[in-house]
């Protein structure tokens, strides 16, 4: 192994069973810092990812996070928070888990150790050279992940990968290794904590800077999001207030008329220009 595993490097912190609860999350606290400073170090990573998944999607292409365990449910989540957000179809922003959906809530033992199985569940969506495929892996080592993203490199997607190990397989596989180094978990291994948390920070960067590229962002709102809760329909009605000066219950109807707040606004200013 030519690399350092810095996911399975011990605490820097011992005895965790003798701290007070103050103490637990007062340290834990104290490594959580650690990691956006390590996001902003591969920033440049992430922004050559954005701008290359942007362009191949507004040719109709999509992005796919693949993952196991913890990757997996991180990639799933940021994913299906996309068609309420952004008003843009589920088949647009896909999360693939190792062990398919029923490991979302459990884990399926040895699934992440299926060097083949990643690039078949990836294949079931008839991917095309337009897509891009984000391979999840803390450790940088998952046969799962590293699997779906050589094949999927060969068929000319365009590929990432988001690991706590610089050097590790997965980096060397993948176009685009996204690698923040957050150090050693606060319990040792755990790899859901601080490696789990850049994950998330990552993968909000790279969907809402692609949202905002396909043009699902007006100002600084989320002009096309879905109307499901009473909360967003307050929210799209404020915004229709801000932007066309109307009184809250004529906002609120021309809002539920259109269903969304873009089509509102250009409706009720091409009925004006009438």
């Amino acid at each position: 192994m030519s690399y350092v595993k810095i996911t399975e490097q011990p605490s820097l912190y011992n005895d965790l069973e003798k701290m007070s609860p103050l103490e637990i999350l007062t340290c834990i606290n104290r490594e959580d810092h650690k990691v956006a400073d390590a996001v902003q170090e591969v920033i440049p990573a992430i922004e050559k990812l954005v701008v290359g998944a942007t362009e191949r999607m507004k040719q109709g292409g999509r992005l796919f996070y693949m993952g196991s365990g913890t990757s997996g449910r991180v990639g799933i989540v940021d994913a299906s928070e996309i068609p309420p957000t952004y008003g843009m179809p589920a088949s647009l922003v896909v999360g693939i888990i190792a062990g398919g959906d029923s490991a979302i809530r459990r884990a399926i033992e040895g699934a992440e150790d299926d060097a083949e199985q990643g690039w078949k569940d990836l294949e079931a969506y008839n991917v095309t050279d337009k897509d891009t495929l984000v391979g999840v892996a803390a450790s940088g080592t998952t046969p799962y992940v590293i699997g779906a993203i050589k094949e999927a490199r060969k068929r000319g997607l365009l590929t990432a990968c988001i690991t706590s190990n610089p050097g590790s397989p997965v980096t060397e596989v993948a176009e685009i290794p996204i690698t923040p180094v957050v150090g050693p978990e606060f319990v040792t291994g755990s790899s859901r904590m601080k490696s789990g948390t850049s994950q998330k920070l990552i993968c909000n960067m790279i969907t809402t800077s692609i949202m905002i590229g396909l043009g699902r962002v007006r100002g600084n709102k989320m002009v096309n999001m879905q109307l499901s809760n009473q909360k967003l329909v307050d929210r799209g009605t404020r915004m229709l207030v801000e932007e066309l000066g109307l009184p809250y219950d004529e906002a609120k109807q021309l809002l539920l008329v259109h269903g969304e707040v873009q089509r509102a606004v250009e409706a009720y200013r091409g009925a004006k220009k009438e």
